[in-house]
């Protein structure tokens, strides 16, 4: 099901002046706490008021393209950088380099300079498998340890993932096994895995979401998504498979022709401070800040200690080869089902 989640902050401030004026938010977060944090942490900071609509990326990609001629949103913050950068090539945002750029790692630096400074990275997110330990061990069945591990047929009917048409984590997914295995042989993978899924969710929080309601043994999500379910207290674990795991750099960018602009690009040099990406971690949201002064909890992994996969946003982020894709996954995978 679709989340749409509207939030109206309209919260005054003494001593701020009249007239600081309001701000569009388009947030792919799938934590609303998270999009309310950075809302209600812009207006304390700035005295604007903002007006959060909170999708998947997918979906508030479409949304921003069907807007194109009379847009609504200001700023679209939060989801996978690859949907950022197609619609950056396609001409949907604005350009603005922002002087906090500086403060970031040099990760997500790059963002904004494949993107030609219309993109900026404002968290990491680390591709992952999350399972339900109890059902697990009630089923008896065994932890898979890497990508092709999920084919075994033991899992038929265990799996939950999402679609990458509309989801952001999922298409991180199928450019990542794009990647490792070669195009040919992931097809091949995507399908012998598909006799073991159970569903394609829209978002991609949803698979993780029914792995820790115990719906499903065994879901995609990002790391910190498995994170933040062990700290609340369920009962899952994390999965890097063995053959490397691609990584999305969470993104933010002023959406072309805002009606608002002075204030979009007041909540993106805002957006890459410390101050603002701490709320993340406060709301319990272990995603990596982008901003190097921002001191790691031990719940927030290194970098250095995964095996990541050399991820070409460049490529894996333009408008043909995502579209190309999309329509291959959606042809080859889905429409067989």
């Amino acid at each position: 099901m679709t989340r749409v989640i509207v939030l109206l902050c309209w919260l005054p401030f003494a001593g701020m002046a009249a007239g600081q004026g309001t701000l569009a938010m388009y947030c792919s977060s799938p934590s609303a706490a998270w999009c309310q944090g950075m809302a209600i942490g812009f207006e304390k900071t700035s005295g604007v008021k903002v007006r959060v609509t909170q999708k998947a990326t997918g979906e508030l990609f479409a949304q921003i393209k069907a807007e194109a001629a009379n847009p609504k949103g200001d700023i679209w913050w939060a989801g996978p950088g690859d949907a950022f950068l197609q619609a950056a090539e396609e001409g949907l945002l604005e350009t603005y380099r922002s002087p906090n750029l500086d403060q970031l790692y040099d990760w997500a630096k790059r963002e904004a300079e494949v993107s030609k400074y219309r993109v900026a990275g404002v968290y990491g997110g680390i591709l992952a498998l999350g399972y339900n330990t109890e059902i697990i061990d009630k089923k008896k069945l065994p932890v898979p340890q890497c990508w092709k591990d999920l084919t075994n047929p033991v899992y038929k009917g265990e799996v939950m993932l999402s679609n990458p048409n509309s989801s952001g984590t999922a298409y991180l997914m199928l450019a990542s096994l794009v990647q490792i295995f070669g195009e040919e042989e992931a097809f091949r993978y995507m399908r012998a895995l598909d006799a073991n899924v159970n569903q394609y969710a829209r978002s991609g929080i949803g698979p993780m979401t029914a792995v820790t309601r115990g719906e499903t043994a065994i879901g995609s999500t990002v790391l910190h998504g498995v994170v933040n379910e062990i700290v609340r207290g369920f009962p899952v674990k994390a999965i890097l498979p063995c053959e490397g795991v691609g990584y999305e750099v969470g993104s933010m960018a002023i959406i072309k022709g805002a009606r608002n602009l002075d204030n979009a690009k007041q909540f993106f040099d805002w957006a890459l401070t410390s101050d603002a990406q701490k709320i993340g971690l406060e709301v319990k949201e272990f995603a990596i800040p982008t901003n190097r002064n921002v001191i790691l909890p031990p719940q927030v992994p290194k970098l250095t200690d995964l095996k990541l996969i050399e991820y070409d946003s460049a490529k894996y982020g333009s408008s043909s080869e995502r579209k190309r894709l999309l329509e291959r996954w959606e042809r080859d995978i889905n429409a067989r089902r």
